[in-house]
Order: C-alpha cells, then sequence, then structure tokens
C-alpha cells in the first residue's frame, strides 16, 4: 500500500489531517470496487468509493482521494463546457437557479459558483451528503433535498415545488446503480422548457453495448427534440486506483420537452 500526504486550511485542512491507504497497483478493481482504508484513533477503517455515505462522513476523504490522488477534473469540465455555451447564447450565469442532482458535499456546485452561479439547491440520497455539503461549504446551497426523486417526503417534494429551475447538473454519478435513469428523468423532468442540462457519464455507458439504460435513454432524448445538444466531449474524468485513465463524456444542452415514460423503456 501507499500512503499520502497533503496540506492546506479549511476542507484542506481536513485532507491535511488524514492517513490513507490505496490498495497496491496491479489489484484490478472495477470502478464500483475501488476502496481506501483510512487511519481513525489506532485503528484502519476499509471504506468503498461508492459507500458514499461512509465516504462523506469523513471531512476531506473524498477530495484527498479523487481530486487530490486520483486527479478528478469533471467538476472543471462541465464548469468549462455550461459556461462556454451560457456566453454563446448571452445567458449570464448569476441568473441561473440550478438542480444539483447528486449533490454530494458540494464539489461541483462551488466550482460552477467560481463561473458565477448563485443559486444552487442540492439533491442526494445520502443524509450524509447533506451534513457534508454543510459542514465542508456552509452556505453554499440554497436548500438540500435528501431523498429519491422517484418518491420523495412531502417535504422535500414541497421545498422543490418551490423553485423555478433552469438548470440542472448532474456530475460522475450516473450509472453503476447510484443513480438510474429515472431519477435522472425525474430530475430533468423539474427543470423549464429551454432550461440548461450539464451531466457527465462514462463514456462506456453510452456504448450500445450499455446496460445501465443511458445509452438509449440519451440517444432518444436528442433525436426525439427532448433535449438540443450544444456541447459533448470526451475527456478524462480521472485516473483509476491502477493509475489508468477514465474516460467519460460531459455533456451541455437545452432542454425542449419533458422526458415521457416511453423513452425510459428498453
Amino acid at each position: 500500500m501507499t500512503r499520502t500526504e497533503t496540506s492546506g486550511t479549511g476542507v484542506e485542512a481536513a485532507m491535511r489531517g488524514l492517513e490513507i491507504a490505496l490498495p497496491v497497483p496491479g489489484s484490478h478493481l472495477d470502478q464500483d470496487e475501488e476502496w481506501v482504508v483510512v487511519r481513525q484513533g489506532r485503528g484502519w477503517r476499509k471504506i468503498r468509493l461508492h459507500d458514499y455515505n461512509e465516504v462523506y462522513s469523513v471531512p476531506g476523504l473524498y477530495e484527498k482521494w479523487i481530486y487530490e490522488l486520483f486527479q478528478c477534473r469533471s467538476p472543471q469540465k462541465i464548469r468549462e463546457l455550461l459556461g462556454h455555451a451560457l456566453e454563446e447564447a448571452g445567458v449570464g450565469p448569476g441568473s441561473l437557479r440550478v438542480l444539483d442532482l447528486g449533490a454530494g458535499n458540494g464539489c461541483v456546485a462551488e466550482e460552477l459558483q467560481g463561473l458565477g452561479v448563485e443559486h444552487f439547491v442540492g439533491v442526494d440520497i445520502h443524509d450524509e451528503a447533506a451534513e457534508a455539503a454543510e459542514r465542508d461549504r456552509p452556505g453554499l446551497y440554497e436548500d438540500y433535498v435528501v431523498g429519491d426523486l422517484t418518491a420523495l417526503a412531502p417535504a422535500g417534494e414541497a421545498k422543490l415545488a418551490s423553485d423555478a429551475f433552469d438548470c440542472m447538473t448532474c456530475v460522475a454519478a450516473l450509472g453503476f446503480g447510484d443513480i438510474p435513469t429515472e431519477v435522472f428523468a425525474a430530475a430533468f423532468n423539474r427543470v423549464e422548457d429551454g432550461g440548461w442540462i450539464a451531466f457527465t457519464i462514462k463514456s462506456d455507458f453510452l456504448k450500445p453495448s450499455d446496460q445501465s439504460g443511458f445509452s438509449s435513454l440519451i440517444r432518444r432524448m436528442v433525436t426525439g427534440g427532448v433535449l438540443e445538444l450544444r456541447a459533448k466531449e470526451t475527456y478524462q474524468h480521472r485516473i483509476s486506483t491502477d493509475g489508468e485513465p477514465l474516460l467519460y463524456d460531459a455533456l451541455v444542452g437545452r432542454k425542449r420537452s419533458d422526458i415521457p415514460p416511453s423513452l425510459l423503456g428498453s
């Protein structure tokens, strides 16, 4: 195993205080099998990356693991593409009201805040994500809803219904069973027609052999006029535990109509 250390203040201070160990190179872990161990007290705790509730419960772990060690650049890529599309359309970022799906602890929203976006509402399935967002980036979100968008509790439904979203973001959260097509569609349909849609997805999930449902859904959305693509780029999302590049696609477009249930079929 290899250990790393870093330095800084705020979230960076939490990162500096962490001692973590990665699996040895050559472990050949699938993306949803990756893990680290974290020193806590006198012992070590093993955490799988896709067990996000556990990841977010450790301050600084997500940033140190994914952004520092694995060199994740998806938030910057979506900022770049969305910012360029907004500029071409003559839309000021400060006017957007963003629904941030799979918001986690706010890394993507923080990046877009740097673009000039001011209004964010986060949505995530994990209570720990909402707690981490307020702990790590207090005041970034106007509101934060915890729950499944296809079966929200009344309080969560009321929060989302009271807003008028003209942008949805979803970065590095689709597929792997984390956010299925039905939840993506539920978030998409909460955005006003003409609103902006910006998301990233693993390139493998856009291939004809895809089993997640996203390849056929996105193709039908584009060909059916539901989503008007403005930008699409394949890029390196991050590296894997073995140091191999993980390729994703970033897509930015404008919503033209809701996703009908018929598009969610096989």
